[in-house]
């Protein structure tokens, strides 16, 4: 079981610029604001915590984290509300996709996933015909030393709460209950493991394949998904 998100793979080539950079703080924001409408808090909230870390991963100024929990608490009053909204889809090769967004239009925010999906051999769909291939898991990624053994970490793990895992490529991929998340993460930190990640994401329940042809027509797809503005992560059964 694997989920991922894909805006996390492309993180690295967006900050190479300042216009991209702000892009990428706009997209932190609107999860701040989203959080922190369940409280300003955060030692009290832990969606929040997490928006403030990942955020702060990519080097988000401090006053651009607070001005966004001033808008999710409501001490600051700048423009639309902010949504969260899940969209279904199936891209090339019918993969199928969770595409999640923060959007302060819904409409409009539809309309170009349409356009971009349309043009790329893909197609939105109804709520309930893809999310039903996929299950809400905690999804924690850990740093791992070259010289660091596998197996130890792993039973640090379970023994934390985590029900399943993944190596790949030195990180240390865990899922854990999504109730169980907070608890395991904080368990992991007291062993002093260097978390580069930690969050809800939706995993595949059964995965599939593309042959090469299809695969560069749907990073091509992604790609363009990630320009837009409201996409926040990229799922699918990969």
């Amino acid at each position: 079981m694997s989920g991922h998100s894909h805006w996390a793979g492309i993180k690295h080539r967006k900050g190479i610029n300042d216009a991209a950079r702000g892009k990428i703080f706009t997209k932190h924001g609107k999860l701040i604001t989203i959080a922190a409408r369940s409280g300003g808090n955060p030692e009290m909230n832990f969606q929040l915590r997490l928006a403030i870390d990942h955020a702060r991963a990519e080097n988000m100024p401090k006053d651009n984290i607070e001005r966004a929990i001033k808008r999710g608490t409501g001490e600051l009053e700048d423009g639309a509300e902010i949504q969260e909204v899940l969209y279904e889809a199936y891209g090339p090769g019918q993969v199928a996709m969770l595409i999640k967004t923060a959007t302060d239009n819904k409409n409009r925010t539809l309309g170009e996933l349409k356009t971009i999906l349309t043009k790329s051999g893909g197609k939105m769909v109804s709520a309930g015909s893809v999310s039903y291939l996929f299950k809400l898991v905690g999804n924690i990624n850990i740093a791992v030393e070259k010289d660091a053994d596998i197996n130890e970490l792993e039973l640090k793990a379970i023994e934390s709460g985590a029900e399943d895992s993944i190596y790949s490529e030195n990180i240390l991929t865990l899922y854990t209950r999504p109730e169980e998340l907070r608890k395991t993460k904080e368990a992991l930190e007291k062993n002093d493991l260097k978390i580069e990640d930690a969050g809800l994401a939706w995993a595949p329940i059964q995965k599939t394949t593309l042959d090469e042809n299809t695969k560069l027509d749907y990073e091509k797809l992604l790609e363009l998904l990630d320009e837009q503005d409201d996409v926040q992560e990229i799922y699918d059964n990969l």
